[in-house]
């Protein structure tokens, strides 16, 4: 209610351009105006979730750069099994309501199967949610943590950090972010990235472009973060090869 209520303020305002990060928040811009153009950041499945018609020709008032391809998501849980091998049960902490989530999730399970992992979505949409999220992470048995984007703050992705090193739980994460708060890994687009590409967006819709016209930008590298630090912690050696990929390394 309140990303609907601070979109309709700006509508009120009758701005020229609209940037809203995320699914929830560009659906919530979306609804609130259907003439305003909208520039997207950090944005799932935009087909899928109804924010576009197509990539190539989105068809509305919206359009900007997704963060997921179809493989990101089953990758990031590879990445977690190489660095993790013993590992067969995996928490996923997401928020269901949220469609590039679900969407992307849906990818997971045949990567889980292959790599002799089992699942366990865990629902947390807000902070509120940790405290039970941590005990049932504990109740599961959880031997890993597969972290979505969270609209979190940075002391509890420190908390998240700290219940996981507390319970020897490996985290992968896909917002590289959260592991300079302590997580083991990360592996997404480069957030600021996003913003410097939207700023051409805007510039171009500013000229007079229609966000119709402009196709939606898919990530084209993703970036694998590790701390060495968190690996320590958990008595976890990374292999390597995986050493070897990294585009970020905190020690």
């Amino acid at each position: 209610m309140a990303e609907w209520a601070h979109d309709l303020r700006l509508v009120r305002l009758k701005v020229d351009v609209l940037v809203a990060a995320g699914t929830a928040s560009t659906l919530a811009a979306k609804q609130a105006t259907k003439t305003i153009p909208i520039v997207m950041v950090y944005v799932g499945d935009p087909v899928g979730s109804g924010l576009v018609t197509s990539l190539a020709r989105p068809g509305g008032n919206v359009t900007g750069l997704s963060v997921l391809t179809p493989d990101m998501v089953p990758k990031a849980l590879e990445i977690l099994k190489e660095a993790a091998p013993s590992v067969s049960r995996v928490a996923v902490w997401m928020d269901p309501t949220n469609p590039g989530q679900t969407l992307a999730d849906e990818q997971m399970d045949a990567a889980a199967k292959i790599l002799g992992v089992r699942l366990e979505r865990v629902d947390v949409r807000t902070a509120a949610n940790l405290d039970a999220a941590f005990a049932t992470a504990l109740r599961q048995r959880a031997e890993a943590l597969f972290v979505y984007p969270l609209p979190i703050p940075l002391f509890d992705v420190q908390r998240i950090a700290q219940f996981a090193i507390k319970n020897r739980l490996p985290t992968i994460a896909l917002f590289p972010p959260n592991v300079r708060g302590g997580m083991l890994m990360s592996y997404g687009a480069n957030q600021a990235a996003q913003y410097r590409r939207a700023g051409t967006y805007i510039d171009k819709i500013l000229k007079g472009a229609k966000p119709a016209d402009l196709p939606v930008e898919q990530p084209t590298k993703f970036e694998l973060v590790i701390n060495l630090k968190t690996a320590k912690a958990l008595g976890l050696t990374i292999p390597p090869s995986l050493l070897g990929r990294a585009d970020e390394i905190i020690q």
